[in-house]
């Protein structure tokens, strides 16, 4: 167990500075190495197809078709490690067969349920400002949680209207700040909490002047949903999800919501916009040149 303990940590190393992944992909898919792992009685060399079926077809029993490919995912990458490390000569996931995902899209928001959520905020105190920042943000420039979360004082270019956001992989863009984000952040800036420690320049800190948690900010969305009357189970990522999905409803270019919504495929996106049917018939009416 030593020995393998000790490819866990280099494999999470790889993953971290070769592979540039956030810390919380690393920590998921070392979580779920542990659990096939401490399940499977064949060391990692030695590991078949038939070891990885069974213990799928075995957790099929206790989670989603959507968590067995997840879990799919995180053993073949790791299978593909030890192959490049040299401690075998092939994937034993390259035989198996992932479960088949239906088309996964959560609830969106209307625009008068996001106007609703973002003007429920009492904004009387440093707090207030400081979620309303966050929901204008997480809404105006469909930032992802843990992007808004580590968004650092030089990422905010108030003049000229665009915050940089680094993403997935580490890799940075430019998002357009919209008029109300930017009078949202320009009301939170002078009440910011005092940093405790050193300062690393975080934007959103709480109470005690650490920076603001991912799950602190889960619960002051859901809160504020609750508040505005909104009865849908969303997530800090349906503001995003709905961002995506108004910006093609009204219009916007599929490849530039790509661009600031950081995909690197703009298949991932089209899982963001699933606009109704006369939305896409009028726009290809209007623009086919046979029309």
């Amino acid at each position: 167990m030593e020995k393998v303990a000790q490819w866990l940590e280099d494999y999470g190393y790889y993953l971290r500075m070769e592979r540039q992944l956030s810390p919380h992909t690393v920590s998921s898919y070392l979580s779920d190495l542990e659990i096939f792992l401490s399940a499977c009685p064949a060391e990692p060399p030695e590991v078949t197809p038939d070891d990885v079926s069974a213990w799928l077809t075995e957790r099929s029993a206790d989670v989603s078709g959507r968590s067995q490919a997840r879990e799919l995912s995180a053993l073949k990458s790791f299978f593909d490690y030890l192959v490049l490390e040299g401690r075998r000569s092939d994937n034993p996931c390259d035989a198996v067969y992932a479960p088949k995902l239906g088309r996964y899209l959560p609830d969106v928001l209307s625009e008068e349920e996001v106007t609703a959520m973002i003007e429920s905020v009492d904004t009387r105190g440093w707090k207030g400002k400081r979620d309303r920042a966050i929901l204008e943000l997480l809404y105006g420039c469909g930032l992802r949680v843990s992007e808004a979360c580590s968004l650092r004082l030089p990422d905010i270019f108030e003049s000229e209207r665009f915050v940089r956001v680094t993403g997935k992989g580490n890799k940075e863009r430019l998002v357009p700040m919209g008029e109300c984000a930017a009078e949202a952040i320009a009301d939170y800036l002078p009440v910011r909490p005092e940093p405790a420690g050193a300062d690393d320049g975080r934007l959103f800190l709480n109470r005690f002047g650490k920076p603001l948690s991912r799950i602190s900010v889960f619960k002051m969305v859901r809160a504020q949903a609750a508040a505005a009357g909104v009865n849908k189970e969303i997530s800090p990522h349906t503001l995003r999800h709905s961002f995506a999905t108004h910006l093609i409803e009204h219009g916007a270019d599929l490849r530039v919501v790509q661009e600031m919504l950081g995909h690197a495929s703009i298949l991932t996106t089209e899982l963001y916009t699933h606009i109704d049917r006369s939305t896409w018939q009028k726009t290809v009416l209007e623009h086919h040149p046979r029309k």
